[in-house]
C-alpha cells in the first residue's frame, strides 16, 4: 500500500473518531444552559420609592386683582424680598381720588348738619322744659283760684283770667313737646345721613386704596404675570389681567412628588426622605413626608379621577405627596424640578437576593416539569405590573444542585434597590441562578446547567452599525 493511501486512511480514522467526539459533546450539551450564579447572603436592605415633581413653598399667595384700572407703576421686580405691608404696584386713581375728596366734603357737610340739628333738639328740649314749668305754675294758680272764688275772695274777671292762663300754658306745653318730637326726627335724620355718608365715604376709600396693592405675606416675589399700562380686572380663574403675581415664603420649602398608585400605600406621615434637585447637582437634601394625596390624579390631564368626566378612564393615576427639606437653602427657587427618594421601610442582616433572580411559575408548568413535559419560566420582573400573571403562579428562585437547576418556591419581603428580602425556603449560602435574563426566561427545572461567572463582554457598537 503505497503511503499516500496510508496517510489518506488515517486522516479518515482520526475524522471520524473527531466526529464522533464532536457528537458525543454536543449530544452531552445540548441541553445545558449556561447561567450566571450568586450565593444567598445577609445585608441591610432599605425599601425607597422614587418619585418626581417640583420645589414649591409651604407657603406662598397669588395677588389676584380687587378691581378695574391701569397700572401705572410696579414698585417690586422677580426675586425681590418683600414684608408684610410693603407696596408693590399702583394703579392709576384720579377717580378713586376725586370720589374721596368730594365724600369727605359730604360728609363735612352732613356732620355740620347734624350740629345744627343736634342744637335744635336742644333747644326744643329747653323751651319744652320751660313751657312745662309755665303750665305747672298756671295749674297752681288755677287751683287757687278756684278756692278764692268759692269763697267770693275774688271777682269773676279774676277767676276767668287764670283759667284762661292754664288754658294757654297747657297748650304751650304740648306744642312745646311736639317741637322737641320734631326736633328729636330731624337730629336722627342727620345723623343717619352722616352714617350713610360715612359708608359711602368707606367705600370710597376702600375703592382708592385698591389702586395701591402691598405684600399679603413676607416672602419672594416669584412671578409676576403683569406690566406697566396693562389694565386689572377683579380676579376670576383664568380671566387675563386677574392674576398679578405671586409670593412665595420660602421660609418653609416643600418638593411636591406625584406618586404611582402601585406605590402610595407604603407612603406615610414623617417618613425621612432624600430629595436631588436638577438645578443643584450633586448635593442631596434631608426632608421627611408631611402630606399625603387621598385623591388620585390623572397623570396627563392633572385631573381629579373622582370627576364625572374621568371616573370611567383607564389612564395611570398618581398620588400628590409632599416633602417638607429640613435645611432648604436660600437659593431655592419655586418649580426647580426635583426627584424624591422615600424610605419606606428597612430592615437589617436579612436573606436577600438580587430582584431579577426571582422567577414565577404556574403550577401547570411545574406539573409538566415533574412529568416531563415542558414549560417555561416567567421571571418575576417581567410581570411586575401584575396583568397577565394567572392567580395559580408560585414565585421562587432556581437552586443549582449537583450541576442541576432546582426550582424552590420562596416568600419575599421588603424590596431595596437591586434586592429582595427572602423570608423564607431558601438559607444563606444557597447557590442561586441570578442571570442571564435569557436563561432564566427559558430555564426548566431539572435542567443541567453550566455556571460561567465571567464578566460578559460589552458588545462591539462598530460591528453593530
Amino acid at each position: 500500500m503505497k503511503i499516500w493511501h496510508k496517510a489518506a486512511i488515517a486522516l479518515a480514522v482520526v475524522l471520524v473518531i473527531g466526529g464522533i467526539v464532536w457528537y458525543s459533546i454536543y449530544k452531552a450539551n445540548e441541553n445545558v444552559v449556561t447561567v450566571q450564579t450568586g450565593r444567598v447572603a445577609r445585608q441591610d436592605l432599605i425599601s425607597l420609592v422614587t418619585a418626581s415633581g417640583e420645589v414649591r413653598p409651604k407657603t406662598y399667595t397669588n395677588v389676584l386683582g380687587e378691581g378695574i384700572g391701569k397700572i401705572t407703576d410696579i414698585v417690586v421686580k422677580e426675586g425681590d424680598h418683600v414684608k408684610k405691608g410693603d407696596v408693590l404696584l399702583h394703579l392709576e386713581n384720579i377717580q378713586p381720588g376725586a370720589d374721596v375728596q368730594a365724600q369727605m366734603a359730604s360728609i363735612e357737610a352732613a356732620e355740620s348738619g347734624m350740629k345744627a340739628s343736634a342744637a335744635n333738639f336742644d333747644a326744643a328740649v329747653a323751651t319744652a322744659a320751660q313751657r312745662q314749668s309755665d303750665l305747672t305754675k298756671a295749674q297752681l294758680d288755677w287751683q287757687r283760684g278756684q278756692l278764692l272764688y268759692k269763697e267770693q275772695l275774688i271777682s269773676k274777671q279774676d277767676y276767668d283770667s287764670a283759667k284762661a292762663t292754664y288754658d294757654s300754658s297747657a297748650a304751650a306745653a304740648n306744642s312745646a313737646k311736639a317741637q322737641v318730637d320734631q326736633a328729636r326726627a330731624s337730629r336722627d335724620q342727620a345723623r343717619s345721613n352722616l352714617e350713610q355718608g360715612q359708608a359711602v365715604l368707606r367705600h370710597t376709600q376702600d375703592i382708592l386704596r385698591k389702586t395701591t396693592y402691598t405684600a399679603p405675606i413676607d416672602g419672594i416675589i416669584s412671578y409676576i404675570a403683569v406690566r406697566v399700562g396693562e389694565n386689572v380686572v377683579p380676579g376670576i380663574q383664568g380671566t387675563s389681567g386677574s392674576s398679578i403675581l405671586t409670593i412665595s415664603d420660602m421660609s418653609v420649602v416643600t418638593t411636591e412628588v406625584k406618586v404611582d398608585e402601585t406605590d402610595i400605600t407604603s407612603i406615610r406621615n414623617g417618613q425621612s426622605a432624600e430629595v436631588a434637585i436638577d438645578a443643584i447637582p450633586g448635593t442631596v437634601f434631608k426632608g421627611h413626608v408631611t402630606e399625603v394625596g387621598e385623591l388620585a390624579i390623572l397623570r396627563t390631564s392633572g385631573q381629579a379621577s373622582m370627576t364625572e368626566e374621568t371616573a370611567n378612564t383607564q389612564e395611570a393615576r398618581d398620588f400628590k405627596v409632599v416633602i417638607t427639606l429640613d435645611n432648604p437653602p436660600e437659593s431655592l427657587r419655586p418649580g426647580l424640578s426635583a426627584t424624591a427618594k422615600i424610605q419606606t421601610a428597612q430592615k437589617q442582616n436579612v436573606l436577600s437576593i438580587p430582584i431579577q433572580a426571582l422567577a414565577e411559575r404556574s403550577q401547570k408548568e411545574l406539573d409538566e416539569a415533574k412529568n416531563g413535559t415542558s414549560g417555561n419560566v416567567t421571571l418575576a420582573a417581567s410581570t411586575a405590573e401584575g396583568a397577565t400573571a394567572a392567580k395559580t403562579d408560585i414565585q421562587g428562585v432556581f437552586l443549582v444542585r449537583d450541576g442541576k437547576a432546582q426550582f424552590v418556591p420562596v416568600q419575599t419581603g421588603i424590596s431595596g434597590v437591586t434586592d429582595i428580602e427572602i423570608a423564607n425556603g431558601i438559607r444563606e449560602g444557597d447557590v442561586i441562578v441570578i442571570g442571564s435574563f435569557k436563561a432564566l426566561r427559558t430555564l426548566k427545572p431539572g435542567a443541567s446547567v453550566k455556571v460561567d461567572n465571567t464578566t460578559p463582554k460589552p458588545e462591539d457598537s462598530s460591528s453593530s452599525s
